[in-house]
């Protein structure tokens, strides 16, 4: 079996025994729980809309929660490492254990019957759809129109005012099949009419649109059931790594922002139409959008000139939410969407962040958290109910492999752990030839370093003294000249017939990347007077933090050192605010009423910025007078 990984399983009522799966990588725990004979049920048919299948992570790596593990478990079961099988993915070895049957609330949820809601979100989308039969005008001596006959047959709550494209609409299908039709409101207004009824086809998606990715989820907006996700690398890319240089390449050039837009919406829309095809359905029948994304992605996604977002003092054109219909972007694969956009915080502060903070509700928090957004334009968050602080923490692309000598995003091949003893051991995806590494390795492998001796607290590369080395692991160093490096994998053991090398240079980049987080980190604690014994739990968000090593992430202090169970994986939480805000009008209500409560924090211009930066990039705490003093007598010698 190709890449088949172990999943071993306890049943709480005999802990004593233990059944093992093997299924392949992409399968699921439910998968895995059936292939060893465990008595497991999936009553909704593995479609997330009920609890029966729910277990309790033990041990080893597994993917994020999803949305419907939040809707059916609730926020306090995920954090204890429940999660529903039929949704988890197999990603690496690792142990469960079931769970005792109970009573299946989740699954009034997913119906829309409990208004309390499961998890704190109560489905109310603010969509409706309402089968009619009615009659056009038929007498002159009644004065109606078409409209009003269709209203009269409407809740009275809802509005009279449409759009043009609405008119458009009205009289053929009022007179089509004797006026049986089903009408779509969102939040009262009429945004679409079609022949038939149609009321059981409902769809939303949620998009975050990040520099480096675009990702999202088609999503059924009467059950809260997860239909697809699609997702790739933004197709922007091509034009800059990062959000400064697209911002200059189409700096007061609005043909160049047309291509950059152009590539965002033909990808939104080929996401939209794959989605679609995956889940089976119309997209004629998808009628709200929610987007998230930085700043630079928002105006981009819009069409509004970021020339000034990239210059002092980096402020937005517009902040606040917006709601317009797909056909003015235009998004033609959803031409009866409403598009939402969740509102910005500041220049370098998107929407992405307002997410991240409705999807880990620190700002419901009674103590002290931090979430922080690991990626190309990070950001972090730090505060509670009483108080919110944030900050960009632009890394840049390295920890996505960018700008390294060898660097590649994390596909099949890509180095992603590394282990030394007396030689140099690495673990690609896919378990695959190496053929690169990623960011995750980056981190992991210079950890490993540390510990071996081979990279010391400054990010120096051990130049001598490779004598006292393990045969194997000396034989490893090369020196070019004054360059020098380190061979990750040989050769004979690649799948490109070279060497796989870390140089000096690329532990540089990766230290001015972590140390752009980490200092946005440290800031805010400087800031807030928050030392780490206050700060009662750390989430690390994004694609990028949910696969590296948390151990390797405080060992080169890439976030702080707190014990273990102060730091959690929380996945893409911008992704899931979007979908909380597809999902929920009061969740998108909040959103607007969380940006007037934080705080923005710009790290430049704050005073004592520089000294923590500096700081933040080194690899461990070092005494830098004593550093300065020990090169300038080795420089002598």
């Amino acid at each position: 079996m190709t890449n088949a990984v172990e999943v071993r399983i306890t049943d709480p009522e005999d802990e004593t025994k233990e059944l093992v799966g093997t299924v392949p990588i992409g399968e699921t725990l439910l998968d895995a729980a059936i292939a060893a004979g465990a008595d497991i049920l999936a009553t909704c048919g593995r479609r997330g809309r009920c609890r029966s299948c729910r277990v309790k992570i033990i041990s080893g790596d597994v993917p994020p929660a999803t949305l419907q593990d939040r809707v059916q478990l609730g926020i306090e079961d995920v954090q204890e490492q429940f999660r529903l099988s039929c949704q988890t993915r197999v990603i690496a070895p690792c142990s469960i254990m079931l769970a005792p049957p109970r009573t299946e609330s989740g699954h009034q949820i997913l119906t829309g019957s409990n208004e309390e809601g499961i998890g704190d979100l109560a489905i109310s989308s603010g969509v409706e759809k309402t089968y009619i039969e009615a009659s056009a005008p038929m007498d002159e001596h009644i004065q109606t129109t078409d409209l009003g006959e269709i209203l009269a047959k409407l809740p009275s709550e809802t509005e009279t005012d449409t759009s043009l494209n609405v008119m458009r609409q009205i009289p053929n299908v009022l007179r089509d099949a004797s006026g049986r039709m089903t009408v779509t409101t969102f939040n009262n207004r009429i945004t679409h009419l079609e022949t038939g009824d149609t009321t059981e086809h409902m769809y939303g998606m949620a998009f975050d649109i990040g520099t480096t990715s675009i990702v999202g989820t088609l999503v059924d907006l009467t059950t809260g059931e997860e239909l697809a996700a699609v997702g790739n690398v933004n197709p922007q890319a091509v034009y800059g790594g990062d959000l400064m240089s697209r911002i200059a390449y189409a700096q007061f050039d609005l043909k160049k922002l047309a291509t950059l837009r152009g590539e965002a919406l033909n990808a939104v829309n080929g996401f939209i139409e794959e989605a679609c095809e995956i889940a089976e359905i119309s997209s004629e029948h998808i009628y709200k959008l929610v987007v998230v994304g930085n700043t630079c992605m928002h105006h981009i996604f819009l069409g509004i000139d970021t020339s000034h977002v990239g210059l002092a003092p980096y402020a937005p054109a517009v902040s606040g939410a917006i709601e317009l219909p797909a056909s003015e972007l235009p998004l033609k694969r959803a031409p009866n969407a409403v598009v939402c956009l969740l509102p910005i915080i500041a220049g370098f502060v998107g929407a992405d962040t307002t997410a991240a903070i409705l999807a880990t509700k620190i700002h419901e928090s009674d103590v002290t958290r931090c979430l922080v957004d690991i990626g190309t334009n990070g950001e972090v968050v730090m505060g509670s109910k009483d108080k919110l602080m944030a900050c960009s923490a632009p890394a840049g692309p390295a920890l996505e492999g960018g700008q390294i000598h060898q660097g590649m995003r994390a596909a099949v091949g890509a180095i992603e752990k590394v282990q030394i003893d007396d030689d140099m051991h690495v673990q690609t995806i896919g378990n695959a030839k190496p053929i690169g590494i990623c960011g995750s390795g980056l981190i992991d492998a210079i950890s490993a370093m540390m510990d071996a001796g081979l990279v010391d607290g400054a990010g120096r590369l051990r130049h001598k003294d490779h004598e006292d080395l393990p045969k194997k692991l000396a034989a490893r160093f090369v020196t070019d000249g004054k360059a020098r490096h380190i061979v990750l994998a040989l050769a004979e053991e690649t799948g490109v017939n070279e060497d796989i090398i870390l140089t000096q240079m690329d532990i540089r980049q990766l230290q001015l990347a972590k140390g752009a987080i980490y200092a946005g980190i440290l800031m805010l604690q400087h800031v807030m007077e928050v030392p780490d014994e206050n700060l009662d739990e750390l989430y690390v968000c994004g694609g990028f933090g949910n696969y590296i090593s948390m151990e390797s992430a405080i060992k080169i202090r890439l976030i702080p050192g707190l014990p273990p169970e102060r730091v959690s994986y929380f996945g893409n939480a911008a992704l899931l605010g979007a979908q909380m805000a597809l999902l929920s009008e009061e969740e998108r209500t909040s959103a607007e009423e969380i940006v007037h409560t934080v705080e923005h924090v710009a790290l430049a211009t704050h005073p004592t910025f520089q000294e923590i930066f500096v700081d933040a990039c080194n690899l461990a705490e070092i005494d830098l007078k004593a550093e300065r003093k020990r090169d300038r007598q080795a420089a002598r010698a």
